[in-house]
């Protein structure tokens, strides 16, 4: 299974059949700032069609862990300057930047989104989905965010993305069981590292 970090660092294209235009920019900019804090259960399927599951806990601004199912020895947190991906089989620690990549979209939101975003045939009506690529960095790759009508911030829930890098691998992130606004402790974004030992920040 490919590392859902090295999915999210390239980027994205819709992986469901077009439907038409809906929503805007302002729409999904103003879903992710009214974003406090959410959980979610994650599934993550790469291009093989192999599936690992998981749960994202995302807190703003910035903060953000995916923890992998049992059996999985990998964890990603985040801090809002760069994702930390741990391999607890090899004992690896590894960092990427977030900075202005696509990324940067969920982690940031009081970016300006219309720098590297657009709004793109969404994959069925009452769901928007919008296209982000680093223009400087093509390397990184598209990746295209998908968001539903619901009771979410700004009467939307974002629902999950799909990421094509620069060699056309595909790996499909989709979310269920959305909550928002509930308290998360600064706890939820320690881990431990295996290098030498304690919890990092």
């Amino acid at each position: 299974m490919r590392p859902l970090v090295l999915s999210l660092i390239p980027a994205l294209v819709a992986a469901a059949p077009a439907a038409a235009q809906t929503g805007s920019l302002e729409q999904v900019s103003a879903h992710l700032r009214g974003i406090s804090t959410m959980t979610a259960d994650f599934v993550q399927t790469d291009r093989n069609g192999k599936s690992v599951s998981g749960t994202l806990t995302l807190r703003q601004p910035g903060k953000v862990r995916f923890q992998y199912q049992k059996g999985v020895p990998l964890l990603i947190v985040g801090d809002g300057k760069a994702l930390t991906m741990i391999d607890y089989s090899v004992r690896q620690v590894s960092r990427w930047p977030v900075g202005n990549s696509p990324l940067s979209v969920l982690i940031d939101p009081r970016k300006d989104m219309s720098r590297f975003a657009r709004i793109v045939p969404a994959p069925m009506p009452g769901m928007i989905s919008v296209e982000a690529r680093d223009p400087k960095h093509p390397e990184f790759g598209t990746i295209t965010i998908v968001f539903a009508r619901g009771s979410g911030p700004g009467g939307l829930a974002l629902q999950g993305w799909t990421v094509l890098d620069a060699q056309n691998g595909r790996a499909t992130v989709r979310l269920s069981n959305q909550r928002f606004g509930m308290p998360i402790s600064d706890k939820a974004f320690l881990w431990d590292d295996p290098r030498p030992k304690g919890p990092r920040k």
